[in-house]
């Protein structure tokens, strides 16, 4: 080797030398630096959470905040009750570390489905939740699963909510406690306003005439009565009886508008309105939020929109607000 090449040589020893001592001391410092800090300040990644449809999503991602994200198995706008669970639901339930669910017979697919995740949390959120019977058909006495329609029931969402997310994650559970209680003024604020607006329907016309039973909690919270073609989404929809039945019960009660709901098929409720020389008020919303442009994005606004449209269709546009 000449004294050049030797100089070299030596020269990249001292620099790869330096390198390796001054990782060494980085590593060394960060380790001092992660043993001195509290456990709660290293960060862990955020909780997953997914939920059977938009609106559980939405309620659960207002306690969340940003301590857990949250996700729905149904896009906005799906129908729930008979939804079919794809190969990938089933992957994004596994990653979960909590998986929420109406109950109450709501997902009719959801025990078969679950069943096929291992070893993930899973919370009932209507757990406490006073039923009111389906009425009629081959559900007649079950529960009707729309409670969250009740904004006073939704409380009792929430409080669930907070619980499993507490059990799940100890370390926030402050957090928690703390996005429920804000968002649960939030849902009372919102209910005394739909109380104060829909108290100026008429007395003798508070009827709600729409396509499925799924207002029996909202209607029994703000004094009005339901009618419905038929009591929950299933095998007979719009069938020639049912139509003939709620026309009978529009002329009978005098109510000026029908609604129908925007998961379902509108047609019967179209003919509904023709023969009994009522208006169609438009679809309210009950089983899903739209997207993020929609009129009903979130929980909070399906309550406002659905108060809107039910007020519009009574009154037209001398609707007050």
């Amino acid at each position: 080797m000449t004294p050049v090449h030797a100089r070299r040589a030596r020269r990249l020893a001292q620099v790869f030398n330096a390198l390796i001592g001054r990782r060494a001391l980085g590593a060394a410092v960060a380790a001092t630096l992660a043993a001195a800090l509290p456990a709660a300040a290293q960060t862990a990644p955020p909780k997953r959470v997914v939920a059977t449809f938009t609106v559980l999503a939405d309620m659960a991602q207002n306690v969340a905040g940003t301590a857990a994200l949250v996700e729905s198995l149904t896009k906005p706008g799906a129908e729930i009750h008979d939804y079919e669970p794809t190969p990938l639901d089933v992957v994004r339930a596994q990653a979960a570390d909590l998986v929420l669910w109406n109950g109450m017979g709501l997902e009719r697919w959801f025990e078969r489905f679950f069943s096929r995740v291992n070893n993930v949390r899973s919370a009932v959120l209507t757990e406490g939740v006073a039923p009111i019977g389906i009425g009629e058909g081959p559900y007649r006495n079950q529960p009707n699963p729309h409670a969250w329609m009740s904004p006073s029931i939704a409380l009792v969402y929430v409080e669930n909510i907070r619980k499993a997310l507490a059990a799940l994650d100890p370390p926030n559970a402050a957090v928690y406690a703390a996005n429920a209680a804000a968002y649960a003024a939030q849902i009372r604020a919102v209910d005394a306003r739909l109380k104060e607006r829909l108290a100026a329907l008429p007395a003798d016309r508070r009827v709600l005439a729409t396509c499925e039973g799924a207002f029996s909690y909202l209607t029994r919270d703000y004094a009005m009565r339901e009618a419905y073609l038929w009591p929950i989404n299933a095998e007979d929809e719009g069938t020639p009886r049912q139509v003939r039945a709620l026309i009978d019960t529009v002329r009978r009660s005098r109510v000026p508008v029908v609604f129908c709901e925007s998961t379902v098929n509108d047609r019967p409720i179209r003919q509904v309105a023709r023969e009994a020389g009522v208006r169609y008020g438009g679809a309210l919303y009950v089983d899903s939020l739209t997207g993020p442009d929609g009129p009903a994005p979130t929980y909070l606004k399906l309550l406002e929109t659905n108060a809107d449209i039910i007020l519009r269709g009574f009154f037209g546009n001398q609707a007050t607000r």
